[in-house]
């Protein structure tokens, strides 16, 4: 079905990477100030919203032939970085809002064209656990269920929900699928998310009641996997034939470096003037500290650097049109998730030196603190589900999971 695409006009000019960067950048100041509001609201401001579309952040991802700027995903990541840097929640938020326009791409046209066919600008959230049941029908499927975890939902108008398709009559397996659905079609339980840490994230919970969605409108985990996706008839520029896992998991570690950088930060600042009243000995001549702090620092660039290298590899790849090594994507994937716990145990180093002034809600650390240890909590963050994968897939065996 052909589909009447807005590309930018002449009087649309795109920002440059490092303007993109620069505006993020920006943004720090005044996240920082709404930052409290933000986790006592639990959730990321309608005005915060309107900066970072009119910033063209959500654009990065997106295709061209929507109004979209298709960008190398390290400009999507060092955005990111920059508002997680300012508030954590918010960066969290941009980290996986920001990202659906590349998962959107990997759809059929004609889900494209419901989405953005009126307004370019158009949010999507998700939340991928398979708990949806789900029927076949004709022309598509059935869907009910309630899913958590849906980082974003109150500022989008579409949702896309993770389910597992029963096997058909006619002997076609189960398997994983991602269904998308308009507002309209569900509702959004907000007095669900209230957690010690990325309050602001406004990860609420999603209820569907027995809604239709069209096959069209759904995208086959098995097709991320492969890279063999019907939005790439569409889309063709090399970025939208990596793997769709590559770029998700990427989207929930690196918000961490942000909230790590301005926990750093905070450490440092209250180091400089603080004194034991019961020792009478000051933080900045304390070496626990100062190590606590350099190996912070250092491990912090060391991973950042890690994963900045690997999407140029895995854009070498996708630009010379070349198949990614199944080793690579395997160990790519855990490092991404090795990131957020090793970021928590560095800052809590840290905390632990900084006494009775780290221990106030009003000190600057704490927030961070409580995101890292939040963030590490999501399924991508955890290590030990790809480690195993990670060592058999380079003795070669097949991966058993997918989302690689």
């Amino acid at each position: 079905m052909a589909t009447a695409a807005r590309p930018m006009d002449g009087s649309q000019s795109v920002p440059t990477a490092g303007e993109l960067i620069a505006r993020a950048k920006a943004m720090i100041p005044t996240l920082k100030a709404r930052a409290r509001q933000c986790v006592s609201n639990r959730n990321v401001s309608a005005e915060t919203i309107t900066e970072m579309k009119a910033a063209g952040f959500f654009r990065i991802l997106q295709p061209k032939r929507w109004g979209g700027y298709e960008m190398h995903p390290n400009v999507f990541f060092e955005v990111q970085k920059a508002l997680a840097e300012g508030c954590m929640s918010t960066g969290w938020m941009y980290g996986v809002v920001g990202c659906h326009p590349y998962e959107m791409a990997l759809f059929h046209a004609e889900a494209q064209e419901e989405v953005w066919g009126d307004d370019a600008d158009m949010l999507v959230s998700s939340t991928y656990q398979p708990v949806g049941k789900v029927t076949h029908v004709d022309g598509g499927f059935r869907l009910s269920g309630r899913w958590g975890f849906s980082t974003g939902s109150t500022h989008c108008g579409w949702v896309l929900l993770g389910a597992f398709c029963p096997p058909k009559d006619d002997g076609t397996p189960a398997e994983m699928r991602t269904f998308l659905l308009p507002r309209s079609d569900y509702a959004i339980d907000e007095d669900a998310w209230h957690t010690f840490g990325l309050q602001g994230t406004g990860s609420h919970d999603i209820i569907v009641d027995d809604v239709f969605v069209p096959d069209y409108r759904t995208h086959r985990s098995i097709d991320g996997f492969l890279c063999q996706n019907p939005g790439q008839e569409a889309n063709t520029a090399p970025l939208y034939s990596l793997p769709w896992a590559q770029v998700f998991v990427r989207s929930v570690s690196t918000a961490a470096f942000g909230g790590a950088e301005a926990a750093i930060k905070a450490g440092m600042a209250i180091m400089q003037d603080r004194v034991s009243t019961n020792t009478g000995k000051a933080s900045k001549d304390d070496p626990i500290l100062q190590a606590a702090l350099a190996r912070a620092i250092a491990e912090k660039s060391e991973m950042e650097t890690t994963l900045r290298l690997t999407f140029e590899e895995l854009m070498g790849y996708a630009e010379r049109g070349e198949a990614i090594p199944m080793e690579k994507r395997t160990f790519f994937a855990y490092q991404s998730s090795t990131v957020v716990r090793r970021l928590a145990d560095l800052i809590d180093d840290i905390v632990k030196q900084l006494g009775g002034r780290a221990i106030y809600m009003t000190s600057e650390i704490i927030q961070p603190w409580l995101d890292l240890h939040a963030g590490r909590a999501h399924v991508a963050n955890d290590p030990n589900n790809r480690s195993g994968e990670a060592i058999a897939t380079r003795l070669g065996a097949a991966p058993l999971n997918p989302f690689v």
